[in-house]
């Protein structure tokens, strides 16, 4: 499941500009207790009790997405998501997601982006076992065919055309994504996720089963258990259903050396689906767990993200050029990137937005931030961090990310702390540092038809 590009500005905007009310003051430390531990055949596992929640979430990551990808073989993360829900030894096409809807699972769900792939859902504490050997069944033996691979081939296909191919915006945010990065010195991040209609027809039966045995191994996932349980049953549980599954072989390391030599670069899309002209300009960045991340993520908030953000502010209110303004990173575990984006109002040209944008930059390089916006900014931080954490899943998912991203899921418990001791010097300085004109590449939409 890949979110639609024709609406990522409009995702962009809703979520970024979703109103954050002010958290508590005071310490920062998450008290969520769990173990960790692995199997012997690799398989990582962290399990998080809560007898106050009445469900069991039930979430399983590989670390593998598009940055394992080669080139000429791009989207095979993303098609073998598909995949997975095709059937295996024990539970035949459908019966996985038929057997847990009858269970009572809810939010039952899969997706793909560069650096993981995960599958998840909810369940009542009853059935956290057939969840589990659901999931084990399918990494053990799942079922690759031809028939399932052509079948699997046509729907990512036509996903491609209605997210993307055929859909406003749709190629001018593919492109702001991987146009940034130079695909010789980081093809890992300079191709899409749901990869090119080329290399999906090119797709072999031999390739997929190739891919499988690399990455769909206990030694490259992490079984994430946060609910209603037994510390004790679900060891045993994880134990009789995974346990016995072989090891795969170490997967190939991801390069990345050169991301950004291509900057600055432009780009122009006549695109016949857009109604209005849009500005997208990405820079270059850092990965997420690098110290400057975090400024980056504040500074992010404070620009543009939300009612109160300066784009917002002057680009949507003042200046009435734009029905949409956002800027926010989008970082992952290589080099990622920091992206402005604008659609403009009817009868303002992208040429005055790229103005707007650039004079709003050159704000807070010059002037810096105020007290105000960065206290606004980590308040805000803290409430979304606080509310992601008020459902199984949504602490299931932050133990994975902190996991995959950071090596420990302990780091959740002290994740924000870095966010705290960013000052306002620190936000000036990496906007200087890294919004500048040298290091973007920028994507402008024209309506219509024609080069």
């Amino acid at each position: 499941m890949i979110p639609s590009p024709a609406r990522a500005l409009a995702l962009a905007l809703a979520v970024l500009a979703a109103a954050a009310p002010a958290a508590a003051q005071g310490a920062s430390t998450v008290d969520i207790p769990f173990e960790t531990y692995r199997l012997q055949n690799g398989l990582r596992v962290v399990l998080a009790p809560d007898p106050a929640t009445p469900v069991v979430a039930v979430n399983l990551w590989y670390d593998v997405g598009s940055r394992n990808e080669r080139e000429g073989r791009t989207g095979f993360a993303h098609l073998f998501e598909h995949m997975m829900f095709e059937g295996s030894e024990n539970a035949p096409q459908g019966e996985h997601s038929r057997l847990l809807r009858a269970a009572g699972a809810g939010n039952l769900n899969a997706s793909t982006n560069e650096d993981r792939t995960n599958y998840y859902q909810v369940v009542p504490p009853s059935r956290m076992n057939l969840a589990l050997w659901l999931e084990a069944d399918r990494m053990r033996a799942l079922n690759v065919t031809s028939e399932q691979l052509a079948n699997q081939q046509e729907i990512v296909k036509e996903e491609r055309r209605l997210r993307i191919d055929n859909a406003p915006y749709g190629a001018s945010l593919l492109l702001s994504s991987t146009g940034p990065y130079d695909p010789q010195g980081c093809f890992s991040y300079g191709h899409s996720v749901i990869g090119s209609m080329d290399d999906l027809n090119a797709a072999r039966i031999e390739d997929v089963q190739q891919f499988f045995r690399t990455y769909y191994a206990p030694n490259n996932a992490t079984l994430t258990l946060v609910g209603d349980f037994e510390a004790a049953a679900a060891r045993r549980l994880v134990q009789e259903y995974f346990g016995t599954i072989p090891s795969g072989p170490a997967p190939p390391p991801v390069e990345c050396n050169e991301p950004f030599r291509n900057l600055p670069r432009r780009d122009t899309i006549r695109d016949a689906n857009a109604t209005l002209p849009a500005i997208m300009a990405t820079y270059g960045a850092v990965p997420l767990t690098h110290p400057d991340s975090y400024a980056l993520e504040l500074l992010g908030i404070i620009m543009g993200g939300g009612t109160s953000s300066r784009f917002n502010q002057r680009l949507v209110k003042q200046e009435r050029a734009a029905s949409v303004a956002v800027l926010f990173p989008d970082l992952r575990r290589g080099p990622g990137v920091v992206k402005a984006l604008a659609r403009g109002n009817q009868g303002v040209d992208a040429g005055r937005l790229e103005q707007l944008i650039d004079e709003e930059i050159a704000r807070v390089v010059s002037g810096g931030v105020t007290d105000a916006e960065l206290q606004r900014a980590k308040n805000q931080t803290r409430a979304r961090f606080i509310r992601s954490m008020q459902t199984a899943m949504g602490k299931a998912e932050a133990l994975q990310r902190y996991t995959l991203y950071f090596g420990d899921p302990a780091t959740i418990r002290t994740a924000m702390d870095p966010y705290m001791a960013v000052t306002a010097a620190d936000v000036q300085r990496v906007a200087r540092q890294y919004l500048r004109p040298e290091n973007r590449a920028v994507v402008i939409t024209l309506p219509g038809r024609g080069q």
